[in-house]
């Protein structure tokens, strides 16, 4: 017998060969800056600025620096200087940029300086670390600029685009199934409506809801302990007088979403007396009282939008009373950044008469934030002063902070 030879691949075969490709492009991002009342900010010193809220581009935060004095000493503050600043950390940041001086005529006649669309001999400008910035000490002739079409009822508006180098591999990948996304709330929401499979009717002031212990059960821990606590297990109608806004609870409870109501976003030029009426406010009580974690978070998130001088105190009474942890500590965190304005706002006098235990925290918040900032002194001592004076919703005893 002959022993069997060995599987040997065939002559000539080949493997497929793998391909990849890079791809180096720009991730872009804008932002509009609005500079009001340009005529105060003259004379703040040169190398001042004001600064833009910083806006997020390719992962990292900028921000436009505006400097009405200009920012080189030796220009005597003849020109105004404009800035983007790496407001992030960061190493060896490739970006383009473009800022753009918004002509106020209507004539479209803007001032743009640009990287975008043309050839760069050095490539993409590469920022060092954080604080680092691009721009121009002599963006324009200050006489010129208080003479032109770029200011309008002392207003400049500013406009800017970050473009950030990234590279990527890409390789081809095997054919994908899109899976949709989830639409098991339109099925629970479809039960509410059409009440198939009720076993418990809410009686509202008279009107009823027709629901399903399950899934209130299920969505509430404090709804789950009253139908299992074993006294009303075989009640299948519960008197509640306040389950407001009952409607809109109903509807997170089984669609875990918020109702489209206009009422939800209202704008924080709403009064102060009225803060607690929002549907959004009603909705974070109720949120509380059954202990719908996800719709304390939704309306945290909806009210912090609309947060402002005049707003920030009720709003942190809100927050306060309804355990709205995340809302407290923004709206704490607005009313040290912006004390001097908040004091004399009508809503932290609400603020003084009702909830006075908050002042202390405002303070803590005030220490905590000028110790981060450690080379205002001056400015902290202000601070303190003005909210040890009690800050007279007047004006006559607030200091101004410098």
């Amino acid at each position: 017998m002959t022993p069997e030879s060995a599987t040997t691949p065939l002559k000539g075969a080949s493997i497929s060969p793998t391909s990849s490709r890079s791809v180096t492009e720009t991730v872009n991002g804008s932002h509009k800056f609005v500079i009001q009342g340009y005529s105060l900010a003259k004379g703040m010193g040169i190398g001042k600025h004001i600064a833009s809220e910083n806006f997020t581009v390719g992962g990292y935060q900028w921000a436009i620096y505006f400097y009405p004095d200009g920012k080189n000493p030796e220009d005597n503050s003849t020109y105004v200087s404009v800035f983007i600043a790496l407001a992030s950390e960061g190493t060896d940041v490739r970006a383009l940029f473009e800022l753009t001086l918004v002509d106020q005529s209507g004539k479209e006649k803007h001032k743009v300086h640009s990287h975008f669309d043309r050839s760069l001999d050095s490539g993409p400008y590469t920022l060092k670390y954080r604080g680092s910035m691009w721009g121009y000490k002599r963006f324009f002739r200050r006489a010129m600029l208080e003479t032109s079409d770029f200011l309008k009822d002392d207003c400049l508006k500013i406009d800017c685009t970050v473009g950030v180098v990234v590279s990527t591999i890409d390789c081809p990948r095997s054919h994908s199934i899109q899976v949709p996304e989830s639409d098991i709330g339109n099925h629970f929401g479809a039960l509410l409506e059409n009440f198939e499979g009720s076993d418990i009717v809410f009686n509202v002031a008279g009107e009823k809801f027709h629901a399903h212990k399950l899934v209130l059960a299920a969505r509430s821990p404090v709804l789950r302990d009253k139908f299992f606590d074993g006294l009303e297990e075989d009640n299948h109608e519960i008197v509640v007088a306040d389950l407001e806004p009952k409607q809109a609870i109903l509807h997170f409870i089984y669609r875990d979403t918020l109702m489209e109501d206009e009422e939800l976003v209202a704008s924080s030029s709403s009064f102060v007396s009225s803060q607690s009426d929002t549907l959004a406010a009603k909705l974070l009580a109720a949120a509380d009282k059954y202990g719908l974690d996800r719709l304390r978070v939704m309306c945290e998130s909806q009210l912090c939008k609309d947060i402002s001088v005049n707003s920030v105190s009720k709003t942190l009474a809100l927050a306060d009373h309804y355990h709205a942890g995340e809302l407290k500590s923004v709206c704490l965190k607005f009313a040290a950044e912006n004390l001097a304005a908040v004091m004399q706002s009508e809503g932290f006098e609400y603020l003084k008469e009702n909830t006075p235990s908050l002042q202390s925290e405002i303070l803590k918040t005030v220490a905590g934030c000028e110790e981060e900032c450690s080379s205002g002194g001056g400015k902290s001592r202000s601070t303190w002063a003005q909210l040890s004076d009690g800050g007279d919703t007047n004006g006559r005893r607030v200091r101004q902070r410098t």
